[in-house]
């Protein structure tokens, strides 16, 4: 279970989008359309075309963790 700070924010992106991306693009995707850091500390989870698999963008303090569901 990851515990997280109860300052976190749970970003959910609208729309769909394409789960081919990695860390990079989907780091550069929170900067360019939500305005945020993926350095922050914040949840950002995306939505695949289909809806049936998630990925989740987090920054743990040391790195950037991608885990999909």
């Amino acid at each position: 279970m990851i515990a997280l700070p109860a300052s976190t924010r749970i970003w959910i992106v609208a729309g769909v989008t394409d789960l081919r991306r990695g860390f990079t693009g989907l780091s550069a995707m929170v900067q360019t359309k939500l305005g945020e850091s993926p350095f922050s500390g914040h949840v950002f989870v995306f939505r695949g075309r289909r809806g049936h698999l998630i990925k989740v963008l987090w920054w743990d303090g040391q790195g950037l963790c991608l885990f999909a569901k």
